[in-house]
């Protein structure tokens, strides 16, 4: 093991030979980390989603598919179907359409901002009852909270970036 190698090609074939050990990969440091699911006493699953001024608390179950926001149906709730489109999403990408109850109470924002919410906190909750669906739903983008909010209203300015007309004279 003395002698000097002097070009890439001795080392390649010094490596192979085994003249020179190989560099060993490093073991990983943290093992592979399994979930447990999150449930209460009465089987549910609770999550709180959030979008714009939107806040909204979400229990799960296992059921028949049906979803009360703040004591309505959702088709009494959320009267536009692209709403209620909305709050399907999480159930359509994990594959779980019609078998979970969903108990929403939602406060803050407009109609908009409250299904935003409401889809947030049934993905959060749907992960937490089922661990196993958090890849599906992260690749969706269904995990990540919207952050995006109404900027404020500067002074001197109409709007926050809207300037009043300009008059030269």
């Amino acid at each position: 093991m003395a002698e000097t190698l002097t070009s890439l090609d001795e080392l390649k074939g010094a490596v192979e030979d085994g003249a020179v050990p190989a560099p060993e990969a490093p073991a990983s440091p943290e093992p592979e980390i399994t979930r447990e699911p999150v449930r209460d006493a009465l089987g549910r699953s609770y999550a709180t989603g959030k979008r714009k001024d939107a806040v909204a608390r979400v229990w799960i179950k296992p059921g028949s598919g049906k979803v009360v926001v703040n004591g309505k149906d959702q088709s009494e709730y959320f009267a536009r179907p692209v709403l209620q489109m909305i709050l399907r999403q999480p159930f359509t990408v994990a594959g779980r359409e019609d078998q979970f109850d969903v108990m929403a109470t939602v406060k803050g924002g407009g109609l908009s901002g409250q299904a935003g919410a409401v889809k947030h906190g049934i993905s959060k909750a749907l992960q937490l009852y089922e661990p196993g669906l958090r890849g599906a739903l992260k690749a969706a983008g269904f995990l990540t909270r919207d952050s995006r909010v109404v900027e404020r209203k500067k002074f001197g300015r109409a709007k926050a970036r809207k300037s009043f007309q300009f008059s030269k004279r």
